[in-house]
């Protein structure tokens, strides 16, 4: 039997991450290091998520949006069969693999352009999404249509706002797309987008097809960033 594991503390143990204290680090300006770079730096290092990463063996803080998504809307039950999108470096996978995996069911196939180091349990294949071979290969894994279909996906940035934005959308109605083409009926899609205009016609399309679309900017996503997360569920095939 798959549990969900818990840390302790509200909300299941999450809540309380942003609220965990050390001492702040700071990083010293250096030649060889722009400004932009040290305030990187700085933030990542100071950054609860990261140490709470680190310290319950995540591969990155982007693991707790998806818990605390899921701990808010339950969209990851035991023994479903999962498509991750854009999974490196595997924090979702992870994530995945510990609520839906169990010794009698529950399928994890995760794809990425970039390679990714195995997580136990996962399937991954190192292709575009997009491509023809992509939903053959991924329900030859499965053994059928995916119940649930996870997206953290981000493009590489230009530092150009509007072109940004639109390259983001982009990418996520391509996902909302695919999911789709591909959703077992009754299935679920969760995918981050940024606000910031162009959002309308990926959440007409999301409406059309599901019975539920709501969204949600779970604690870990910082505060400053316009990232959000779309959850569709009840996909109406």
């Amino acid at each position: 039997m798959c549990h969900r594991k818990k840390s302790g503390g509200k909300n299941g143990g999450l809540g309380d991450v942003a609220s965990r204290r050390r001492k702040a680090v700071r990083v010293k300006a250096k030649n060889t290091r722009s400004e932009s770079s040290r305030q990187w730096l700085q933030r990542h290092l100071n950054d609860p998520y990261v140490a709470a990463a680190q310290a319950e063996g995540y591969r990155s803080r982007a693991a707790f949006k998806l818990l605390q998504l899921d701990e808010k809307f339950r969209f990851l039950k035991p023994g479903m069969k999962v498509v991750d999108l854009g999974a490196a470096p595997g924090g979702w996978s992870q994530v995945a693999a510990k609520i839906v995996l169990n010794k009698e069911s529950g399928k994890i196939v995760a794809l990425d352009l970039l390679p990714m180091q195995p997580v136990d349990g996962v399937d991954f294949i190192q292709m575009d999404f997009t491509s023809d071979e992509a939903p053959v290969e991924i329900k030859a894994l499965l053994d059928g249509p995916p119940d649930i279909i996870l997206s953290d996906m981000a493009p590489n940035t230009t530092g150009h706002a509007s072109t940004d934005h639109i390259r983001i959308m982009a990418l996520a109605e391509m996902a909302a797309q695919f999911a789709i083409d591909v959703l077992a009926p009754n299935g679920a899609f969760v995918c981050k987008f940024f606000q910031g205009g162009a959002e309308r016609d990926i959440l007409e399309m999301l409406r059309a097809h599901f019975e539920k679309v709501r969204h949600a900017k779970p604690e870990a996503s910082r505060s400053e960033s316009s990232e959000t997360y779309l959850v569709a569920q009840g996909f109406k095939k």
